[in-house]
């Protein structure tokens, strides 16, 4: 049911056990703490198998982006609603080995190319912690707008980065 897409680097896929280990040290880390992190692994695996779970609920999710060559699991990409989101976004979360190769960059175009050509979507956005430069350049380099703040119970103030519609994209 998780289709399998492909980028010019990596495969993005339906998540495997054996890619928990390293899903499960990316979210126990620092580096998780503007994804509600760090967790331990027992909420880790709660979280892995919701990837999997919102494919089958919502009908479109997330991928692990994996290398295209070695399989290896770099990060989490794609199309997110948790239940409290005022919309869809496009959320990437790259492990230790995917950072800074241009990897969620081109894992989100994938999955934003597959929200507007396979499932027909008009507009998408990223939410994005207002700490979180990284993410924000990232945006920023999609084409996306500042396009006002979400207040989230948790996690607080959230940017939303409106993403270029298809129209837009194809002008």
């Amino acid at each position: 049911m998780i289709p399998t897409l492909t980028t010019e680097r990596l495969t993005l896929r339906a998540p495997a056990m054996s890619d928990f280990d390293a899903y499960a040290d990316f979210r126990a880390s620092e580096r998780a703490s503007f994804v509600g992190g760090p967790n331990t692994r027992m909420e880790s695996w709660q979280q892995f198998c919701a990837i999997a779970g919102q494919w089958v609920v919502r009908g479109y999710g997330r991928w692990i982006a994996a290398d295209r060559e070695t399989d290896e699991p770099l990060g989490v990409v794609g199309l997110h609603h948790p239940l409290e989101w005022p919309e869809p976004e496009i959320g990437w979360s790259m492990f230790a080995a995917g950072e800074g190769r241009g990897l969620a960059y081109e894992a989100a175009l994938g999955a934003r190319d597959y929200a507007y050509r396979t499932l027909g979507w008009t507009t998408v956005v990223s939410l994005i912690d207002p700490q979180n430069e990284r993410s924000m350049a990232l945006g920023a380099r999609m084409g996306c707008r500042a396009d006002g703040v979400f207040q989230h119970p948790v996690f607080g103030p959230l940017h939303i980065w409106r993403h270029p519609s298809p129209s837009e994209l194809a002008a």
